[in-house]
């Protein structure tokens, strides 16, 4: 346990990091676990600091990405490395809310973020500027693909040596998409959770950075932006009830650290927001434990198509399990079927493409509104964080084929009335 940053002598408004279980601190350094209790660390604010410096007016003024929220960001420099993350189209989904039979319902689309398409580039540029801070040359992560992708991307554009692990059976779009930028990229014979371990051992023994394990607690932070960028974008309030898929369970509880920030600097007013998480049935433990009324999670092995959300042992599994409880949120699970089906209904709808991830909760969103579960009248936000180019495999076989026609008038006529055909057919299936 060190000396903690003194925010008046740097441009940092955190002060240190700080055990989420026991409470001890620690200078903000290359840290991510308690050495007394292991619990994880977060890091800490100066929250009196936060409130003279940030104010609805200085947000607005600022770039139009994450660092708009610098402050409110673990990084000291008032450089940081920006390559346009964040600030993603919050859309009013009206067609895909007719359908499910609901009326404020809105999609927060990282589909299209910045530079890797998943909101992992939020993670990443605030881990790999702290990760420089630190003076750390290498950086490096386990990855299910988009972090992969969004590390080698921004250390690439940042000028930092670049070693990401992955599964061996990772979709060819996340593989090739990380391939591009140039690092080292080892695929490991084993699922996520067993490439983790190897990676805890790796920044052991080489004193990298690893943006998910040494850099976690700056890490995760990244994530908050997608709750001050909804709370800006619904006019400064608070949506009624969010929908978030369910990996580590991270991005869940910093979504709602970012509302409660928010509240604290007084930039919202305060009020009860549910959060609802969703999971793919094949590696569903946090949604397992909530069903069973545990509050522990039992490691599962993983067996899905959503593999960017396949961790079988997931990190803050037991506080997405309580914020979803004290906010009267659900926790529920789909097949892959259901992630098929949720990925075309959200193409069909709004014209979104998203991956895996983004089927299994815009599946969720539709089960927990048959279950009554979602007021028709909420104002609800769904969070899609990822983009279905890489992940093609996932529907292919689902969506039919091009017709293939001659070049000619009479060739299209028979086309065309074959495809309106078909369409009745797949109608009259879908009323019987």
């Amino acid at each position: 346990m060190t000396q903690a940053i003194d925010p008046t002598q740097t441009a940092a408004t955190f002060t240190a990091l700080k055990c989420k279980e026991c409470g001890a601190e620690y200078e903000p350094k290359a840290l991510h676990v308690c050495e007394y209790c292991f619990g994880p660390l977060e890091v800490a604010y100066d929250y009196s600091a936060l409130s003279r410096l940030v104010t609805r007016q200085s947000i607005e003024a600022g770039p139009k990405s994450i660092w708009r929220y610098r402050p409110l960001l673990p990084v000291a420099t008032d450089n940081p490395i920006d390559v346009g993350t964040g600030f993603t189209p919050l859309v009013k989904a009206n067609r895909l809310a007719r359908r499910l039979g609901i009326k404020n319902l809105y999609i927060k689309n990282d589909a299209v973020n910045m530079p890797t398409l998943s909101f992992k580039d939020r993670v990443v540029s605030v881990a790999l500027t702290r990760a420089r801070e630190l003076g750390f040359t290498t950086v490096s992560c386990a990855s299910t693909g988009n972090l992969a992708n969004s590390t080698a991307a921004i250390a690439a554009h940042a000028g930092l040596d670049c070693c990401v692990f992955i599964p061996s059976d990772l979709e060819a779009g996340k593989v090739l998409g990380t391939l591009i930028y140039g690092p080292t990229v080892i695929a490991v014979h084993g699922n996520y959770d067993q490439v983790n371990r190897l990676c805890s051992e790796v920044a052991n023994t080489h004193g990298w950075g690893f943006v998910n394990i040494n850099l976690r607690p700056y890490y995760s932070e990244g994530s908050k932006t997608l709750g001050y960028e909804v709370a800006e974008q619904l006019g400064w309030q608070l949506p009624d009830h969010i929908v978030a898929p369910l990996a580590s369970g991270s991005l869940f509880t910093k979504i709602y650290k970012g509302f409660q920030e928010f509240v604290k600097l007084g930039l919202v007013e305060d009020k009860t927001v549910r959060f609802s998480g969703a999971q793919a049935e094949g590696c569903s433990p946090i949604a397992q434990a909530f069903r069973e009324e545990r509050d522990f999670i039992t490691p599962v092995k993983p067996n899905t198509i959503a593999k960017s959300i396949a961790i079988g042992n997931p990190a803050d599994g037991v506080y997405a399990l309580d914020i979803a409880r004290k906010t009267n949120g659900n926790i529920e699970s789909v097949n892959d079927q259901e992630v098929v089906e949720g990925i075309k209904l959200l193409a069909e709808t709004e014209g979104i493409f998203t991956e895996t991830a983004g089927g299994t909760t815009i599946a969720t969103l539709k089960k927990l509104v048959e279950a009554g579960k979602i007021d028709s009248e909420e104002t609800t936000v769904v969070y899609i964080t990822g983009n279905g180019l890489k992940t093609q495999e996932a529907v292919q076989g689902y969506i039919g084929e091009p017709l293939t026609i001659e070049p000619k008038l009479d060739s299209f006529e028979r086309a065309l009335e074959r495809s309106r055909t078909l369409d009745r057919l797949e109608w009259q299936q879908v009323l019987v």
